[in-house]
């Protein structure tokens, strides 16, 4: 358990009201990241070894914002604190609320300091400008796409199974250069076309955990206790 928490439970006569509807998913978030931390990172390579700290990173900031924009369950004073105790990515909570970002998976995926060319990462490339065989995850972040046009984002590389779906594409894309290497004519199939993603991303979806889920289970929990918080 961080100092935050810590602190948090040594002063919580001052704690803002409404900070016991939040504290049990943000103490289960932090023991998730620590496990992420913690993991063995054997066979991995050097990039993947923090794109699970990056998915936990989003979904608890996506817990709160969730909370707190969109169903203004919690009071400003309680996301004042929140932020303030660094409890939430206030910069990242921010972009979401721009024309274009609202899924971005990661600041990092906007940062162009650390790029050859100075461009944004692949995952901010929506999934039908892009070839099948560039189907792969950000190396920065391991997201897919968190493109706002592509339902479902973020997509995570682990976890949602397009690591398996990637894989089998780009064996079909080979495939068939072979064959036509070979002189062998075949009707291309349109795997990039806006019905053919959004059937695939329809699938994915339903195998990703959102925070979503979270938001919901912290509602269930309001009405078995007491009443929750309303903005002010």
């Amino acid at each position: 358990m961080n100092h935050t928490f810590r602190l948090a439970r040594s002063k919580r006569k001052r704690l803002p009201e409404g900070w016991d509807l939040v504290e049990p998913t943000l103490l289960e978030f932090e023991e998730r990241m620590r496990e992420a931390v913690n993991e063995s990172h054997e066979g991995k390579r050097k990039s993947e070894s923090t794109w699970s700290i990056t998915r936990i990173h989003w979904e608890r900031n996506r817990f709160i914002y969730e909370l707190y924009y969109k169903k203004k369950a919690i009071s400003k004073e309680l996301y004042d604190y929140l932020v303030k105790a660094k409890l939430c990515d206030v910069n990242l909570i921010a972009k979401w609320r721009k024309p274009g970002y609202e899924y971005l998976c990661s600041l990092q995926a906007i940062s162009t300091k650390d790029t050859n060319y100075g461009t944004v990462a692949a995952c901010r490339v929506p999934l039908k400008l892009r070839s099948p065989h560039q189907w792969g995850p950000s190396v920065k972040t391991g997201c897919i796409s968190c493109a706002s046009c592509d339902k479902g984002a973020p997509i995570w590389w682990f976890h949602t199974g397009w690591r398996e779906h990637f894989e089998e594409e780009r064996r079909k894309h080979l495939e068939k250069g072979k064959r036509k290497q070979r002189g062998g004519v075949e009707e291309e199939e349109d795997v990039r076309g806006d019905n053919a993603i959004e059937e695939r991303i329809k699938r994915l979806k339903e195998m990703q955990k959102k925070p979503e889920d979270l938001v919901d289970k912290e509602d269930q929990a309001e009405g078995e206790g007491e009443p929750g918080t309303s903005r002010r």
